[in-house]
């Protein structure tokens, strides 16, 4: 292993393992990243424009210390994504209000002193039908499900296994385009996290490593298309799609979760 700057190791399959100072700044930008989604969540409502709420997320992070990282980030020019209803993930805010009865994503990435937290969840437009509001339900208890057993000894396939068991189990199919990804000072690095997988395969989970788990989850089937602008995956069949997604770190005894909402507000009400 080499030793590299601020505390950081490469193990042999090119991941870096952090120490307590890493910790330290992740806990921070995660938890600006998780106020921010605080912060927006009453302003997810009928009507509202989703260019503001872009706006809104924007001033959220430079009024404490952050900056959001997708401005820029491979052409991207917005704070956030926030993706409606059958739109998987990458959606761009606009003028597009948002209607009673939909479903929508809002992912959020920030830069706090050189440190990313990157965190999605999904939010409810007023009313929305009990298909809806299952997915969204079983698509939490993915995430959560694979942050169970995101611990030292398992491997990446474990994660991925638990996710994909278990949505399938609910008649619903994981999104195999789309995965989770290391993180730290780099925005995307090893590993990459898929959502669907067998315990064994992939690397295997060492403390100090440090990625998001955000599993996209279909009503329909898993088949995703992205649209002209560059950006936008809409599931093909045009059924309903929902995303949780949380920035973690391995510890010598299981996960530790950067982006936990400090208003208690990223478990739903209505998760299981």
């Amino acid at each position: 292993m080499d030793q590299t700057l601020e505390d950081v190791i490469i193990d042999d399959g090119g991941i870096a393992l952090h120490g307590p100072e890493a910790f330290e700044g992740m806990r921070k930008a995660g938890r600006i990243a998780a106020a921010a989604l605080d912060m927006i969540a009453p302003h997810v409502v009928p009507g509202a424009v989703t260019r503001d709420l872009d706006d809104m997320i924007y001033d959220f992070a430079r009024e404490n210390g952050a900056v959001p990282a997708t401005i820029f980030y491979r052409g991207y020019s917005h704070s956030s994504c926030i993706s409606v209803n059958h739109v998987v993930c990458h959606g761009i805010p606009g003028p597009k209000k948002l209607q009673k009865g939909d479903i929508a994503n809002i992912d959020i990435t920030v830069v706090a002193d050189g440190w990313h937290g990157d965190t999605s969840r999904m939010f409810l437009v007023g009313d929305v039908s009990k298909k809806a509001e299952r997915l969204v339900e079983i698509t939490y208890e993915c995430l959560m499900r694979g942050i169970e057993v995101a611990r030292p000894g398992n491997t990446v396939g474990h994660i991925g296994h638990a996710i994909q068991t278990f949505a399938e189990g609910e008649r619903c199919s994981v999104v195999r385009d789309f995965c989770g990804h290391g993180l730290g000072r780099v925005f995307h690095s090893e590993p990459s996290i898929v959502h669907a997988g067998r315990p064994g395969q992939g690397p295997e989970l060492k403390p100090g490593m440090f990625f998001t788990i955000e599993p996209m989850i279909n009503l329909g089937r898993h088949d995703v298309k992205i649209l002209s602008d560059g950006w936008t995956a809409v599931t093909r069949d045009r059924q309903l799609s929902a995303q949780f997604e949380h920035s973690i770190g391995i510890t010598d005894s299981g996960a530790e979760i950067f982006t936990k909402s400090p208003a208690g507000l990223d478990k739903p009400p209505y998760a299981f």
